[in-house]
C-alpha cells in the first residue's frame, strides 16, 4: 500500500512530521501513522505557551484500535494548537498533512539535523 509523504516535511521514525514555515514549524502525524491507528477519536495536545522538547512526548492520540504517544520532532514554544481536533479528531485521518496538523512551534532550525528526509521515511515504511 502506498502512503502520502509530504516532501516539504522532515520525519521522526515514530511517524511524526514537521514542516518549517518561517520562524515556526507545523507538527502532525503521517498518513502511514493515521492508517495504522485507524479511526482517531481523541487527541490530547499541549497548550499555547507550553514548551516541547525534541524526541520527548508532547501529547496522545487515541483511536478505536490503540492509544499512542506523540513525540516532538523539534524543540520550542507552542505558538498554536489546532483546536479543531478537539471536536473533529477525524481530521487526523482525513488530512494528516493539512487540516489534521496538531501544533505550531517556534523552533530551533538545528533540530532538523538528524531528522529523516521524505525519501528516508518512505524507505522506512515500505
Amino acid at each position: 500500500m502506498s502512503f502520502d509523504i509530504d516532501t516539504d516535511c522532515r520525519y521522526l521514525e515514530s511517524h511524526e512530521w514537521v514542516r518549517p514555515d518561517g520562524d515556526t514549524a507545523r507538527i502532525g502525524i503521517t498518513d502511514f501513522a493515521q492508517d495504522e491507528l485507524g479511526d482517531v477519536v481523541f487527541v490530547e495536545l499541549p497548550s499555547e505557551g507550553d514548551d516541547v522538547t525534541r524526541d520527548a512526548e508532547f501529547g496522545v492520540v487515541e483511536s478505536i484500535k490503540a492509544v499512542s504517544d506523540l513525540y516532538a520532532p523539534v524543540s520550542g514554544e507552542v505558538v498554536a494548537v489546532n483546536e479543531r481536533l478537539f471536536d473533529e479528531p477525524e481530521l487526523v485521518n482525513d488530512d494528516p498533512f493539512g487540516d489534521g496538523w496538531m501544533l505550531e512551534v517556534a523552533y530551533e532550525e538545528s533540530d532538523f539535523d538528524g531528522l529523516l528526509t521524505a525519501k528516508e521515511y518512505r524507505d522506512q515504511t515500505e
